[in-house]
């Protein structure tokens, strides 16, 4: 048996392989990584991970990702609008190998969240339960990295522009979410199936707020400033952000202001036995590492 994490060399999926091989009752060994570029993946295979080499564009790869009493962490893919059939192939082949553990990235809301971006990750849930899978589902609210890794334009001009209105974001570090997807992954067998983890932070800022503690931490004055959902989309384009994505960047904010991504449950914390990061460490750094 291994705990397999698919997307293993990217962000997140780095992340929850470090915090697997942070635990001392994981050994190295035990933990598998499907990737897409062996080469890409040389650090982890140094350390001890064996490497499952397979792409969710190419189902065929995926026969030999999983064996039977698997722990599969499903990542979910990067490419919206391409990520329902990257995901059926993932969970065909999970299926076909006999997984004791299929866990799986969604969104903050699971089938309730009413944002576009929620659409594939409802559509992936709904293949989960259709093929009678043991599953966890760890329903993933906003990273607060995607904010702060846009800084360089807010530095530069002064502000943060969106269409949240005075919309709050319970956000996490990345850090966070992996250690949540870690320790479901390692948990007493059983104890996770069936579960659905509604994750998000401990405590919800606006972006008045958060471009206020960005001014406070780089010493300059950041300000907010909130435009129509109309105007948002001609600056993001005007930047070069692809139209279809600066439209569910848009989408997002709008969900934002009706209070979508500000649940808080506790899960998170409960999961990771700590409190979740504060956006303003986050934030610190970011700055530090700009």
């Amino acid at each position: 048996m291994s705990i397999v994490v698919t997307g293993a060399t990217g962000q997140l999926g780095r992340l929850v392989v470090d915090a697997l091989l942070a635990d001392p009752t994981v050994p190295a060994g035990s933990v598998a990584a499907v990737v897409r570029n062996k080469e890409k993946a040389a650090d982890l295979a140094e350390r001890g991970v064996e490497l499952r080499i397979a792409d969710y564009n190419r189902p065929e790869t995926l026969a030999d990702a999983f064996a039977a009493g698997d722990r599969v962490l499903l990542i979910s893919g990067s490419e919206v609008g391409q990520r329902v059939p990257q995901h059926a192939a993932v969970i065909d082949a999970a299926k076909a190998a006999g997984v004791a553990q299929l866990a799986y990235t969604g969104v903050l809301g699971g089938p309730d969240a009413d944002f576009d971006l929620a659409a594939e990750h409802k559509e992936t849930e709904a293949l989960i339960l259709a093929s009678g899978l043991p599953y966890t589902f760890l329903r993933n609210g906003w990273y607060s990295e995607n904010y702060t890794a846009n800084l360089a334009p807010v530095l530069a001009h002064g502000a943060v522009v969106a269409n949240a209105g005075e919309g709050r974001v319970a956000s996490a570090s990345r850090a966070d979410y992996a250690a949540a997807a870690a320790a479901v992954l390692t948990g007493p067998a059983g104890e996770h199936l069936g579960r659905a983890y509604e994750l998000s932070g401990d405590e919800a800022w606006s972006l008045a707020e958060y471009a206020a503690e960005v001014g406070a931490r780089a010493g300059r004055e950041i300000a907010y400033t909130n435009v129509p959902a109309e105007t948002h989309l001609e600056i993001l384009t005007g930047a070069g952000v692809p139209e279809p994505f600066a439209a569910i960047l848009v989408d997002v904010d709008k969900a934002i202001e009706r209070g979508a991504l500000a649940v808080r449950t506790g899960d998170l914390a409960r999961l990771i036995g700590r409190p979740t990061t504060p956006i303003g460490t986050t934030i610190g750094e970011a700055l530090a590492s700009a």
